[in-house]
C-alpha cells in the first residue's frame, strides 16, 4: 500500500474515534428530557419545582447526559425502571449544577439493590486474626467505576428532603471527592488557596463533629461523618442540600465553603424551617464506601 494512502488513513481513522463519541453525545442531547423523566424530577426531587428556569434546563441537560453515559443493574432480583434511573440520575446531578463538568467520568455502572444489600469482608483483629463480617449497607461508592444504592432508601430520600439523610448525594459526593486521586475529604478544587481554607475549616468541623459523636451530642450533621474525612465530605453534602438552614446557622464557615464549591445555595429552593428540628442523632450504618 502506498505510504501515503496509509498515513492518510491512519489519521482518518483517529480523527474518527475522537470526531464519533463527541457527536453521539451531542445527538443525545439535542433531544429534550422525555415528559414522564420531567414528571419523576418534579416527584422525587422536591426542590426541583422552586429552582429557578435556568437551573431547572441545566439539571434536565445533565441527567439526560448521565443517563446517555451510565449503565444501570438491578440487582437481588430487582428489574431496573426508568423511574429508578431518572431518580437516581436527577439526584446525582444536583451535585454538578453551575459546574464545569463531565458528569462523573470515572463511573460506568449503577447497582441497584431493592433493599439494604449484604457485603462480607476480612477484618484483621488483635494479633492478625482474620474474620470475616457482614455488614448490611444502604450504598457504596467503589473506585472501579461503580456506586451501589438500595432502592427503598433512595426512595426515603426523595420522600424526605429535609432530614438530612440522602443516600443518592452521599454516595455521588464520594465519587467527587474520589476525582481528585483520593477519597480523603478534599475533592478538585481550583487553586492552593482554595485547598489550605478547605482544610483548615473542614478539618476544624469533622474534629468537632469526632468530639459530638464521642460524647453522644447532638449535631445538625449525622454522626456517621466521624468516621474519616471522607464519610464527613459526604455527610456535610447530604447536609448542605437537605438541611441548608441549619448547617449555615451553627456551621458558617463550612457552609461558605460548600458555597463556593457546589455553587449554589440550596437556600433559595427552600422555606427556612417553621420550628426548631430535632438535632440529627447517631446513624450507624447509613453508608460506606470502601
Amino acid at each position: 500500500m502506498n505510504p501515503l494512502l496509509w498515513i492518510a488513513l491512519v489519521t482518518a481513522a483517529i480523527v474518527l474515534s475522537l470526531w464519533f463519541p463527541r457527536w453521539r453525545l451531542k445527538r443525545a442531547l439535542s433531544r429534550p428530557l422525555p415528559a414522564e423523566g420531567l414528571a419523576v424530577l418534579e416527584k422525587n426531587i422536591p426542590v426541583y419545582p422552586r429552582m429557578p428556569a435556568p437551573l431547572q434546563e441545566q439539571l434536565r441537560r445533565l441527567v439526560v447526559q448521565f443517563l446517555y453515559q451510565k449503565k444501570f443493574v438491578g440487582c437481588g432480583g430487582l428489574e431496573i425502571t426508568d423511574e429508578m434511573r431518572y431518580t437516581i440520575a436527577g439526584q446525582a446531578c444536583l451535585l454538578l449544577l453551575n459546574r464545569q463538568t463531565q458528569v462523573y467520568p470515572e463511573l460506568d455502572t449503577i447497582l441497584v439493590y431493592p433493599t439494604e444489600f449484604i457485603v462480607t469482608r476480612d477484618e484483621v483483629g488483635p494479633g492478625g486474626v482474620v474474620t470475616p463480617s457482614a455488614n448490611g449497607l444502604l450504598g457504596e461508592s467503589w473506585g472501579d467505576g461503580r456506586v451501589v444504592l438500595a432502592w427503598d432508601h433512595v426512595q426515603r430520600g426523595a420522600a424526605d428532603w429535609t432530614d438530612g439523610h440522602n443516600v443518592v448525594l452521599h454516595e455521588f459526593a464520594h465519587q467527587l471527592d474520589s476525582e481528585s486521586g483520593a477519597a480523603n475529604g478534599a475533592p478538585y478544587l481550583p487553586s492552593v488557596s482554595s485547598y489550605r481554607s478547605w482544610a483548615t475549616v473542614l478539618s476544624r468541623d469533622f474534629d468537632n463533629l469526632r468530639h459530638d459523636a464521642i460524647y453522644q451530642q447532638h449535631s445538625v450533621m449525622d454522626h456517621y461523618g466521624a468516621t474519616n474525612p471522607a464519610e464527613f465530605f459526604a455527610v456535610a453534602t447530604e447536609t448542605f442540600f437537605e438541611k441548608p438552614y441549619q448547617m449555615a446557622e451553627h456551621h458558617e464557615e463550612l457552609y461558605a465553603q460548600f458555597l463556593q464549591y457546589y455553587k449554589v445555595d440550596p437556600r433559595d429552593w427552600m422555606a427556612p424551617p417553621v420550628e426548631a428540628e430535632h438535632m440529627a442523632s447517631p446513624f450507624p450504618n447509613f453508608a460506606q464506601h470502601w
